[in-house]
């Protein structure tokens, strides 16, 4: 457990992503089996222990500390793991009166025996079990027990980064690693012995296993030749991959994240042995033209109501009908293509299409036009109805994992602009524990009162958070928790992709991907943006 809690302690404070890479090669090398094999499962969040969830941790640190004390601290710290980790008095005990816990070593609880005790026991016992176990831990052991148990790491890498990690320390490709990763378990035995040599490459033929993404470089000033790039639509849903393979089939999200369960009307509609990526989305009539675009879809935030969600009712199924307007082809059956030019992998998309539903799926149609200069006109027309751009893809292009500079662009819509005054701040989390990092902000009703219309939490640069930061902190008028209530005169420039109608939101309406775009200091709140000027850019 030292090694671990060591580790992350250091990536913690360790901002360079490559000493990151370090970090975690290193870690992975010097650690035995099966430690090192829980800690990266760890890493990337594919450690499950079922009989321990916040709430016990809560309440087991609520048994030892005055809970006043416990959550004015959690909202200076930010973290509750770190909180109860810092905060934890030893030896009080929580089994019956008298009752000693067992005995463990105090500098050799490894991960795998928390693990194997944590999984062994049921959810009633759970709290006693981990409360024994922080009670032979020092404070750095103790978060990272705490840590392991709830998943919950926030430690400032992704799951791509450990990954990268662990290709980096063994020689291995990061792509290699995630053809097979979908198909493999903690605590990753098979893996290790591929990457130190002693076995080949897993097997995951017949597992409906996650390939990675061919990603786009963003189209800047680059003016390309429509003789060797096709162009297509960029739809407003979720860039997905569908797998059908040994009788079962699987939908993965861009992060390699299985979606399947909150959408089993897609997935048991996909029987056909192969795998595909294409735009998740709702059927409706927000965005593009049926007889321009390939039939329209429903906007982004009809999609949202069926993102996450665990569960998915007849009702909602029947409200949010989800298909996918396909764009690539990886595997027909057991055939790789990948290798083969974008060109031949259209032709053999359309011939496998054949064989789906229409209801549940089409092909994105390519554009026609007669010249770059035509394109860009049709660019500035996207956001009329609703598109997110334009898809620029070499067509000589194979199909490779990542992004590859030259093969596919992604030419985007303008994002909007809207002037709106900070309301709230809150802290962050993680390595942002320490400043208020989040920002609700609003809009001007008619009255004259301003209504929050966005929150965000990314587009400012280091140095821009402290100064808003330290802006916050002087300009406080009420306090919630970890929330500040500040005074309505500092004015946020903010960009966001679209806008939509919502009914969670007092203003009515929800931005899609707002960020921070500059600090106006220069302008009075009073000249802030009007809610009914936001209206009328609603999609």
């Amino acid at each position: 457990m030292r090694a671990f809690s060591q580790l992350l302690d250091d990536l913690v404070y360790t901002r360079s992503r490559n000493t990151k890479l370090r970090l975690i090669g290193d870690y992975l090398k010097e650690t035995p089996d099966p430690d090192r094999g829980f800690g990266l499962a760890a890493l990337t969040g594919t450690l499950d222990i079922p009989a321990v969830k916040g709430a016990a941790v809560r309440a087991i640190a609520e048994e030892r500390v005055d809970p006043v004390l416990l959550y004015m601290s959690r909202d200076y710290v930010g973290d509750m793991a770190e909180t109860v980790a810092l905060l934890w008095p030893k030896g009080a005990g929580l089994g019956a009166k008298g009752a000693e816990p067992p005995e463990l070593d105090d500098a050799t609880i490894s991960i795998s025996e928390a693990i194997e005790r944590l999984r062994s026991t049921t959810r009633l016992d759970a709290p006693r079990t981990l409360a024994d176990m922080l009670d032979h831990l020092d404070a750095s052991g103790r978060f990272a027990l705490l840590k392991l148990a709830t998943g919950a790491l926030r430690v400032g890498i992704s799951a791509r980064l450990a990954k990268q990690g662990l290709a980096d320390a063994f020689g291995l490709e990061v792509e290699a690693v995630e053809e097979v990763w979908h198909g493999l378990r903690p605590p990753f035995t098979e893996l290790f012995d591929w990457a130190e040599g002693r076995a080949g490459q897993p097997s995951v033929r017949d597992v409906p296993v996650f390939r990675p993404f061919m990603l786009a470089h963003p189209l800047e000033a680059t003016k390309v030749s429509l003789d060797d790039y096709a162009a297509e639509w960029k739809w407003d849903g979720i860039r997905v991959q569908l797998v059908h393979a040994g009788g079962d089939t699987r939908l993965y999200s861009r992060t390699g994240d299985d979606i399947s369960g909150s959408f089993p009307d897609i997935a048991e509609a996909f029987r056909v042995h192969g795998v595909l990526d294409g735009e998740l989305l709702v059927r409706g009539s927000d965005q593009g033209q049926a007889a321009v675009h390939g039939g329209a879809a429903a906007s982004f935030n009809a999609l949202q109501q069926r993102l996450g969600r665990k569960t998915v009712s007849q009702k909602m199924l029947g409200t949010y009908p989800a298909f996918v307007r396909l764009y690539d082809i990886l595997f027909d059956g057991d055939e790789d293509l990948r290798e083969l030019a974008w060109s031949e992998r259209r032709g053999r998309l359309e011939d496998f299409a054949k064989r789906l539903d229409p209801e549940r799926f089409d092909v994105s149609q390519l554009i026609e036009a007669d010249s770059f200069e035509a394109l860009e006109d049709l660019r500035a027309g996207a956001r009329d109805v609703a598109i997110e751009g334009i898809m620029l893809k070499r067509r000589d292009s194979p199909y490779a994992g990542g992004r590859r500079a030259g093969l596919w662009y992604k030419w985007k819509r303008d994002p909007l602009i809207a002037d709106c005054v900070l309301m709230y701040a809150q802290r962050g989390s993680g390595k942002r524990s320490s400043y208020y990092s989040d920002y609700t902000f609003g809009c001007w009703t008619e009255a004259d009162e301003l209504q929050p219309v966005g929150k965000a939490y990314f587009g400012f640069t280091d140095e821009e958070l402290k100064w808003i930061d330290r802006w916050v902190r002087g300009h406080t008028i009420e306090r919630f928790g970890p929330v500040r209530e500040v005074e309505k005169s500092l004015v946020l420039e903010v960009a966001f992709d679209s806008i939509h109608k919502s009914t969670r939101h007092k203003s009515g309406l929800a931005m899609r991907f707002p960020r921070i775009s500059r600090i106006r200091t220069d302008k009075p709140a009073s000249e802030a943006d009007h809610i009914t000027t936001l209206q009328s850019l609603v999609t």
